[in-house]
């Protein structure tokens, strides 16, 4: 990556109190490098600012070069936030994996929806997951320099044949010897293994889960962890494609299958090492396990244990709840059917309160053509069709996981303000259990 691709980094907010107000920053200046380096990224910024003397070059709105000297503590941080946190653009993804959700979506949208990521960077900083194939040699030795760890990491299989089958690429068979690259510089990743009916499941999801056991070893396990996840699909998938479901029968031989190899890690290495991912039990109509399975919830990026962290914080927040509503309200609570069974607990604790209605609203996505949905999957239109021409309460609460994170929009480019209108009833997004509470409070 030359210096000609790396782009100075925008400024989109300045935090009061801090180092970068004081200085003088304002929103739209641009960090061009620091103490004469140009930063790649959110990585070198953190690495180059954790010095006590700094020496900022910048460009302000009007594009005039300014340098700034900033003398702090070391590791003080300045207090500034950017447009992205790649300055030097994404490095996505030259895999053709049949089960990619990018390739899952209809034309048409914003383009952002169609960006295949497979950058380290974003698995570091964010922790989401790469495949190891795309990686350069000075990218390998910039993992090892900084000592990027972990990282997440998508295996889906060990065998190299079933790997390079899944990811259609034949660089995808050197897993096991990049663990080994991992293991030899005691770095650590978090794997997930995304299961195909049919292709990576039975005695291939045996070995791979075995495989990985054998990098969690020592005080520095290689693999920290591994979850089993669905593959989820949509209407839009190609035709030709191999994939099949899951149905609730696979469900109930997964769990089992895993539990199985879980009682046997929890033996080996006092712990259960390798997670399913809750939408096996939703799926397979099964209980799900109970919170201290989840020890310290590594894979709950993946929905590892998210429905019984949810359910453990609102039994806590639930204690803030008035016992009567100083003025009737009726809220429907829209999310996906995934979670209907799960979250009826909920829905009775809110519905003791005296003039609080709780109406669960459970939809399954017609968009995207699926029996049984997730709720950050559930569109605009989604809600529309469940909805519309019903009373509808006084509000619509709406998990924010819906969302686009920085615009009020779904997956399928309808805004919360275009759903509202059509329906004729205020949306509240809701993107916590406090902030539950507090609405279904007043």
């Amino acid at each position: 990556m030359s210096e000609s691709t790396i782009q100075p980094a925008t400024i989109t907010a300045v935090l009061p109190d801090s180092i970068a107000e004081e200085v003088g920053f304002e929103v739209g200046d641009r960090i061009v490098s620091i103490n004469g380096q140009y930063p790649r990224d959110l990585i070198d910024y953190r690495y180059l600012c954790a010095d006590e003397l700094l020496e900022l070059e910048v460009l302000d709105t009007k594009g005039k070069t300014h340098h700034v000297e900033i003398e702090k503590d070391y590791d003080e941080d300045l207090g500034l936030e950017f447009e992205t946190a790649l300055f030097d653009g994404l490095i996505q993804c030259n895999n053709r994996c049949p089960f990619c959700f990018i390739d899952q979506q209809p034309p048409g949208k914003r383009n952002s929806l169609y960006l295949k990521d497979d950058d380290y960077r974003l698995s570091f900083l964010y922790g989401s997951y790469l495949t190891l194939t795309n990686l350069t040699q000075r990218e390998w030795d910039r993992i090892e320099q900084m000592r990027l760890s972990p990282l997440f990491v998508s295996v889906h299989a060990t065998e190299p044949e079933v790997r390079t089958r899944l990811l259609k690429n034949p660089r995808a068979g050197l897993l096991l010897d990049q663990l080994r690259w991992f293991q030899a510089r005691h770095l650590q990743i978090h794997a997930q293994v995304v299961l195909c009916p049919g292709i990576n499941d039975g005695e291939h999801l045996t070995r791979t889960l075995l495989d990985l056991a054998e990098f969690h070893q020592g005080e520095i396990p290689t693999v920290a962890s591994v979850a089993v996840v669905p593959v989820g699909l949509t209407r839009f998938r190609p035709v030709e494609d191999e994939l099949l479901p899951v149905t609730p029968a696979k469900a109930k031989e997964i769990v089992a299958q895993v539990q199985e190899l879980q009682e046997k890690f929890r033996q080996q290495f006092g712990s259960t090492f390798a997670w399913l991912a809750d939408e096996w039990f939703l799926i397979g109509g099964l209980d799900l396990p109970s919170e201290p399975h989840y020890e310290d919830y590594p894979q709950i990026g993946n929905g590892v244990g998210s429905i019984r962290q949810f359910l453990k914080e609102f039994q806590k927040a639930a204690r803030k709840l008035p016992k009567k509503l100083s003025a009737p309200r009726r809220y429907q609570w829209v999310v996906g059917n995934a979670v209907e069974y799960a979250f009826q607990p909920i829905v009775q604790r809110l519905n003791q309160v005296e003039g609080l209605e709780i109406e669960l609203v459970a939809i399954a996505s017609d968009y995207w053509g699926q029996a049984i949905s997730v709720t950050g999957l559930i569109t605009g239109q989604d809600i529309l069709k469940a909805l519309d021409g019903k009373t509808n309460g006084d509000a619509i609460l709406l998990p924010t996981v819906m969302l686009k994170h920085d615009d009020p929009r779904f997956l399928d480019d309808m805004t919360v303000a275009e759903l509202s209108n059509q329906l004729n009833t205020p949306i509240i997004p809701i993107s916590s259990i406090a902030e539950l509470i507090q609405t279904c409070s007043q």
